[in-house]
């Protein structure tokens, strides 16, 4: 069952490196992150799920070694999912998308070898009962299952942002992190799919997976994080 959940951003400017110059806007963001990650740890889980956005509809899966890349944003960096073991050639193998590559960076940051870890990509396309469906056959694991769940809220927070300024945006925003701070779990499953999408809201699909695997845990959360730094927002909560 599920033990403990981390929610988290999962813009690759959250590397330091691919942010460069503007690397200090968000270390807030990843203070909170690592926070998350300490509460994951604190719960002892047998396996670690990673659940991020991707751009097909998925679900597709990666085993733990799977590797990424934030090369295509002109760094010269690479990441692993968990420990791994040395796989096939990089161009053979499977590549992580860029949600579950930030998942990554901050697993190796906080050095994390608390439990073998797994990734899962869900794309928008996914209904929010299939993304329930797939959250309560992940919390079927392990006896304790724990959740790294990567995604943005809306990117239509002002005019400069990646979607321009949307007014649905900010209430939008709002009522995502009172139900991640909550435990709302039926606010989450009934988020407007088609709503999210105009918005740029690459969390919901992994959210939605997040309600269906903590139905019956009987946890309880707590907002680490709000904020709309460059437009887009970034949530960061825990569930345990």
């Amino acid at each position: 069952m599920l033990v403990a959940a981390a929610v988290c951003p999962c813009p690759p400017l959250l590397v330091p490196d691919v942010a460069a110059g503007a690397a200090p806007e968000l270390d807030a963001a990843r203070v909170a992150c690592t926070d998350a990650l300490g509460v994951l740890a604190a719960a002892r889980p047998g396996r670690l799920v990673v659940v991020g956005p991707m751009q097909s509809a998925g679900p597709e899966t990666y085993p733990e070694g799977t590797r990424g890349s934030f090369r295509g944003f002109g760094v010269d960096l690479d990441v692993r999912l968990g420990q791994g073991h040395e796989g096939p050639p990089a161009e053979q193998e499977l590549r992580l998308p860029y949600s579950l590559a930030v998942a990554a960076w901050l697993l190796e940051r906080t050095d994390w070898s608390d439990a073998p870890v797994e990734g899962l990509g869900v794309g928008d396309r996914l209904a929010p009962e299939r993304c329930a469906r797939i959250g309560r056959d992940l919390a079927t694991r392990s006896e304790r299952v724990a959740l790294l769940v990567m995604g943005d809220a809306s990117a239509c927070r002002t005019l400069k942002a990646p979607g321009y300024l949307d007014e649905r945006a900010a209430p939008f925003d709002a009522e995502v992190a009172r139900a991640l701070g909550t435990v709302d779990m039926a606010a989450l499953t009934t988020l407007d799919t088609e709503l999210a999408r105009e918005l740029k809201a690459s969390g919901r699909a992994p959210w939605q997976v997040l309600a269906g695997a903590a139905e019956g845990a009987g946890l309880g959360g707590s907002l680490l994080y709000e904020d709309a730094p460059y437009g887009v927002g970034y949530l960061v909560a825990t569930w345990s």
